[in-house]
Parts: C-alpha cells; structure tokens; sequence
C-alpha cells in the first residue's frame, strides 16, 4: 500500500518532470487608474512566461467592449505575447460582429473567445449563441477559437447531455479549444473530459484554474456560475474573511498547486489561469510547473 507521504513524493517527482507545458492567462479591463497599474504590471510580470496567449474579458451589456479592444492591441503590440479577445453575440448585431471580427483580424489578432454572453435583464432567450458566433467568425477568417465549457453543467442547461451536445456543436462548427469553468475538484474536470472524448467531441478542453485569493468573492462567482464550493475548502477560509491578505494568498496557492499537480499526473498540460488581474498567485504555480522566464 502506498502511503500519503509516498504518494506526496511521486507528486513532487512527476512535478520536476514535466515537460510541454503550455498556459494563457486572463485578464480584464480596468475601471480605474490604481487597477490599470496593477493589470499592466501582471502582464508584464507574466509576459516572460511565454503563455500561449492572454484572453481580456468583455462583460455582455457593460459598455466595456472599447476598453476590451484597447487592452488585446496593447497587450500583442508591447509583450509580443498573442492576445485574444472575449466576444459575445447577445448585445451586437450579425453586421456589428463581421466588423469587429475583421478590425480583429486586420490588427493581428488571430484569437478570439467565442461566448454567448450573459442575457440582459428580463430577457430569457436569444436567437443567436455561442454555436452561431463561431460559424460567423470561421465565415470571416480563420481564426483560432476558444469557447466555454462547464463541468458542473451550465447554469441555465437542463442536464449534462444537454450541455455535452451544446459543446459538440460549438466543435463542428469550428472552435479548436474549450475553456472549463473553474472548479475545486480534480476529479469533476477528469470526469468531464472523459465524457467528453465518449461524446466524440474532438476539442481540446483546458482546465480553468482559479487562485483564491478572497474567499467571498469565490463565493459569489460559484453561485453565478453553478461551482460547487467544497466544504473543505469553506473551513480552510473561514476565520480569515478580514485576516491579512498574504495568508489568504497562501492558502489560495497552495489549494491551486496541490490540483494543478493532480491535473498535470493525470496527463493535463494546458493550463488557463483566471488570475482577476493579480499576477503572484498564478505566477507561483506556473513556476512550480517548470516555466521560467529566459535569463536577461
């Protein structure tokens, strides 16, 4: 029998050997002057890691699609790092969507996320999703498309298989890579891929890592999004709500180290790190993974 600390070593061991490890990391846009000082120094303290590429987020509604332009432009034209810009279709026109797909194209840009978008208040449905937006934009050039996928199930989705053809879909029609939705247990993603590949969905689905750093803010992001949040992981927060930050980020490193190291056992080597701006956190890990930025 293979003891917990054995077990510890052959994790620590399968770590210094790893080798072909790619990550993306993901941003969004500031709102402020201290918040556009503090994004700007994780992409440049990330930049080095040579990710595969860095996503800016655009929240559907938000007004904050300009900004998301401006930040994906910067960020290839400054660190040479690829860029790719969220999209959502919910509050753009078809017509709308062909022109900022091609401004896209013709600054470079060859990634784009494809996401339906959160719907507007009081409106339950649309005619047009993620599925569509990916058929558009193959229609407009050939980019490289990542799209979402949920482990635990799409809040709105009636069941797994439901969500399961949803993703397939979004694969026939063009995208190459889906995203996870964060989560806390190894276990729920390495279910989820192996329905996916029994589902014949030829995609390659990337963990979406997320460091916690606040605990009620990862409280309200899991219950917006249909994430299970461990009781585990509850007690290891709980008394620190207004403790200091470097013990939070502590804990919120070691709870994401201890599931990458699973993950990568397990054969995963893309990762995607939802860093909320902050870089130290997903820095960390992506060291412990083997990435190291090339001596000056």
């Amino acid at each position: 029998m293979v003891s917990y600390a054995q077990g510890i070593d052959a994790l620590n061991q399968s770590m210094s050997e790893l080798r072909n490890i790619s990550v993306s990391f993901e941003f969004f846009p500031p709102k402020t002057e201290q918040m556009e000082k503090t994004l700007w120094h994780s992409v440049q303290r990330l930049a080095p890691l040579k990710p595969s590429y860095m996503s800016v987020t655009y929240g559907a509604n938000s007004g904050e699609r300009h900004r998301t332009h401006e930040v994906v432009k910067r960020i290839q034209a400054q660190t040479g790092v690829a860029a790719a810009p969220h999209l959502t279709c919910v509050d753009a026109s078809r017509d709308e969507l062909i022109t900022i797909a091609k401004d896209y194209w013709q600054a470079g840009i060859r990634r784009i996320v494809a996401l339906r978008g959160d719907l507007p208040q009081g409106v339950n449905k649309t005619d047009f999703y993620a599925v569509d937006l990916v058929k558009l934009l193959k229609d407009v050039a050939d980019f490289d498309i990542s799209v979402a996928a949920y482990p635990e199930i799409h809040p709105e989705a009636p069941n797994g298989q439901f969500d399961l053809l949803n993703l397939k879909r979004k694969a026939e029609a063009g995208a190459n890579q889906a995203i996870t939705q964060f989560f806390f247990d190894a276990e729920v993603f390495l279910r989820f891929r192996d329905r996916a590949a029994a589902a014949g969905i030829d995609l390659e689905i990337v963990p979406g890592i997320l460091p916690v750093t606040n605990y009620q803010t990862l409280v309200r992001f899991a219950q917006m999004t249909n994430v299970h949040v461990p009781s585990w992981l509850h007690k290891m927060f709980q008394g620190l709500e207004e403790g200091d930050q470097t013990t939070r980020n502590l804990l919120g490193a070691s709870i994401a180290m201890d599931m990458v190291k699973v993950l990568a056992k397990e054969g995963v080597r893309n990762f995607h790190f939802y860093t909320l701006n902050r870089c130290e956190l997903s820095y960390a890990i992506c060291h412990m993974l083997g990435l190291r930025a090339d001596p000056e």
